[in-house]
């Protein structure tokens, strides 16, 4: 986590040209020309999921907004107002503008407060990027990379004269203006694609993509087989493998089969649909416990060497993640296999991810190999039955939220082997189930086309962006006026306020008071006189503090009252959520006196 190099090597070797300067122009230390603010350590105690402070941290920074809130005291110098300008310290080192209201700024997040009289806001903006992306690349990490606000302070930007400095901030929005402008409606098309593809996999599955193939039914197709049909074709079919392995068990004993021994079979439990969506006709419930043998893997002790390099393929958990697996990372040895709990799952199982708080648990995976595979993830012996990998590959992706929220565990959700089977499965006629993989494919096969080529243009736009960058840090994007200022003389104005500063007694923080200001009897007012309940927006605005012009301290009155109303239990709050469960805003109410 520490900077391999310093931050006039990271600038001598850059290859980007962002962190470039024109011949006539000076660098500057950001430290010299911007305040750099450390967030603050707030107690998680007092945390909150609407009412309080918005908490800004590190994960806001680019989105712009936060779903944490802050009830307890706080030092007015962390308010970050909108537009100002943030840094994330761990991960990637983003910068963005704050775009919501208000907030307060959390730790490993800073804010930089730029002295315009000398470097211009929107110049640092557009700068700052490129020296956090070169640190970024200069900074080892085991885990998480860590940013520190002494390497920000010590960034030496390109200074050009304040005038030129105008120009170039004038151009640069002229141009990019438009150009981030075709790169948002990428981006929302890129998120419409998404989005089609869920709607395409929810439609195969109530049956409404394949409704006109119903109607239209080749007369090849009988259908009198219809999906209960086959799944108790899977059953007899499970039951008589099981048989034929005990059969197996008994002849390698030399024992004879004992009278009644098929009566040992544990059918597996019948699929509840009562609380489930009706399917088209001649369609049925199931699960995957029901149809599929759920098997979890094991990783063989990394101790013992022999364990692995051998021609067994062996799956990971982060290999998972809604594609076809035909070669793995790591491989394990006949011995590894032997003295492990894993085992060898046939080409055409379907894998699940059950572990972690990211993005692999829920995502599937399709073996076009016959692998094991570790205890993060479930395998699906598919390929036992007719049903095609596809079809079940396919509705585990359209589950994927859904399997998520029915994990289980307090510090990392996951899945078990008993969840696995208990996922239910719509299950279609055999002929169906085809034609349904079928028209997913295709559609799918359309959107991922549509997909690359918004990928390729997006990562054309980047490195137009680049390039637009490197012009204007270059000094080449607007011509230089030899009656401005020069950058000597106001590198030297900047050192010479600096020195004058550094003689002067820092003042000491002031601590946000307790007392709660006049906009409590305002807002008391406004619940009052609406006596139903009202967008916290709109009583915020009401009273005074949404407004452009809002002071500080009426910031700080309004979110004291509302702790201080929500102590004494005057104030109900109720979030109201979209369809997919996101937050879209608060509603507030005065409670009647207890």
């Amino acid at each position: 986590m520490a900077l391999t190099k310093s931050l006039k090597e990271i600038i001598a070797e850059d290859q980007t040209g962002l962190l470039s300067k024109h011949e006539t122009w000076e660098r500057v230390r950001l430290g010299d020309v911007a305040g750099v603010l450390n967030g603050f350590p707030f107690e998680s105690r007092f945390f909150h999921p609407s009412a309080g402070m918005p908490l800004i941290r590190i994960r806001d920074v680019l989105s712009g907004s936060t779903d944490t809130f802050y009830t307890g005291e706080f030092e007015r110098q962390f308010l970050v107002n909108p537009s100002e300008l943030l840094v994330g310290m761990d991960g990637d080192f983003n910068s963005a503008r704050w775009k919501s209201s208000p907030g307060l700024l959390n730790q490993r997040v800073c804010k930089i407060t730029p002295n315009e009289n000398f470097y211009l806001g929107r110049l640092l903006e557009y700068a700052l990027p490129g020296f956090l992306a070169a640190i970024n690349a200069a900074t080892s990490s085991v885990t998480v990379k860590h940013l520190s606000s002494r390497s920000i302070e010590e960034i030496e930007l390109p200074l050009p004269p304040l005038k030129e400095q105008s120009r170039i901030v004038e151009k640069l929005d002229e141009i990019l203006s438009d150009h981030d402008a075709g790169v948002a409606e990428l981006k929302a098309a890129q998120k419409k694609l998404a989005q089609y593809r869920q709607s395409v996999l929810k439609s195969a599955f109530e049956g409404e993509l394949s409704a006109a193939w119903r109607m239209k039914r080749p007369k090849q197709v009988n259908f009198q087989d219809t999906g209960a049909q086959l799944l108790e074709k899977i059953l007899a079919d499970r039951r008589k493998r099981w048989e034929e392995k005990q059969l197996i068990k008994f002849k390698e004993q030399g024992k004879v089969p004992p009278k009644g021994w098929q009566d040992k079979y544990l059918e597996p439990a019948k699929q509840d649909a009562t609380n489930l969506p009706i399917l088209p006709d001649n369609w049925v419930w199931a699960n995957l416990g029901l149809c599929f043998y759920v098997g979890v893997g094991a990783t063989p002790s990394r101790k013992e060497p022999d364990y692995w390099n051998g021609e067994i393929p062996w799956v990971s958990s982060g290999e998972v993640q809604f594609s076809r697996i035909s070669s793995t990372r790591e491989h394990i040895s006949e011995k590894g296999l032997k003295n492990t709990s894993t085992q060898v799952n046939p080409k055409g199982s379907v894998l699940l991810g059950m572990v972690g708080e990211g993005k692999t648990r829920g995502q599937v995976s399709i073996l076009d190999i016959d692998a094991a595979n570790n205890q993060n993830c479930a395998a699906i012996w598919v390929s036992e039955t007719g049903i095609m990998p596809e079809f079940v590959y396919y509705w585990l992706w359209s589950q994927y939220d859904a399997t998520r929220r029915g994990s289980s565990g307090n510090n990392q959700p996951a899945l078990n082997k008993s969840l696995v089977e208990k996922i239910a499965i719509p299950i279609p006629p055999l002929a169906e189930i085809e034609v349904i993989a079928d028209m997913i494919d295709s559609a799918l096969i359309n959107i991922s086309d549509q997909e690359s080529a918004i990928i390729n243009s997006l990562k054309q736009s980047e490195v137009q962006r680049k390039n637009i960058l490197k012009s204007a840090f270059s000094g080449k994007l607007v011509p230089q006026d030899p009656n401005d200022e020069p950058a000597t003389v106001l590198l030297e104005r900047i050192h010479a306020e600096r020195e004058g500063l550094a003689k002067q007694p820092k003042m000491r923080k002031a601590k946000v008071k307790k007392e709660i200001s006049a906009a409590m009897k305002k807002l008391i007012e406004v619940l009052g006189e609406t006596g139903d309940w009202m967008l916290a927006q709109d009583a915020f605005r009401l009273c005074g503090v949404a407004d452009v012009g809002a002071t500080t301290d009426q910031i700080e009155g309004l979110y004291a009252e509302l702790r201080e109303l929500d102590k004494a239990k005057r104030l109900m709050v109720e979030v109201v959520t979209d369809a997919n469960g996101r937050k879209q805003y608060d509603r507030l109410k005065l409670a009647e006196k207890v």
